[in-house]
């Protein structure tokens, strides 16, 4: 069986890492994605574990060598991306692999590994219910959190660029509905 990627991408506190860790209780045939970074490790993080650390200079000599399925520049120089020789070598470990990264970069995938990717959004059931539920973590400061949703708005409006959409409006129906979707595309011959 040739082995596939799975993209997914969502806003922020739509519960994304959740869905992802329950079906990895259930398919042992699938390696999650590490991506690369240039920041500092914080708290317990380790390298090749929680993120690939990069110096800036190796970080920006990967993307002179198109090293990249995906990268990111955020705020102050700070980069994110998905290294093509990592996902490689757990697609020829015999893996399945699944990325979780923003709506951008899960198009520039879906475009690099075509019809052996599907690419999912996870869905809010509405703007209100996301903020209610970013308040509710008590993580972020107000003005995080506004500009969280404003991201989200953006994310929304690229919701039908994906092969599919989960609404996570249930926790316990979205983890069935996603893991069956999943199963159903990676058990396909």
């Amino acid at each position: 069986m040739s082995t596939k990627v799975v993209i997914v991408s969502a806003p922020s506190g739509t519960g994304k890492s959740t869905l992802i860790n329950h079906l990895m209780k259930f398919r042992s045939d699938i390696a999650f994605s590490v991506s690369a970074t240039n920041r500092a490790p914080r708290g317990k993080e380790q390298n090749g574990v929680d993120y690939h650390f990069l110096s800036t200079e190796e970080f920006r000599h990967h993307i002179e060598q198109n090293d990249f399925l995906e990268y990111v520049e955020v705020y102050g120089g700070r980069f994110y991306g998905s290294l093509k020789q990592q996902v490689n070598r757990q697609l020829e470990d015999g893996k399945h692999v699944i990325f979780d990264v923003d709506v951008v970069g899960a198009q520039k995938i879906k475009e690099y590994y075509g019809n052996r990717a599907l690419s999912v959004f996870i869905q809010p059931p509405s703007i209100e219910s996301l903020r209610q539920r970013l308040e509710q973590r008590a993580t972020d400061a107000p003005e995080v959190i506004e500009d969280r949703l404003a991201r989200a708005r953006f994310e929304l409006s690229q919701a039908e660029k994906f092969d599919q959409i989960v609404v996570n409006d249930d926790l316990e129906t979205a983890k069935k509905d996603f893991v069956a979707l999943i199963s159903e595309f990676l058990d396909k011959p």
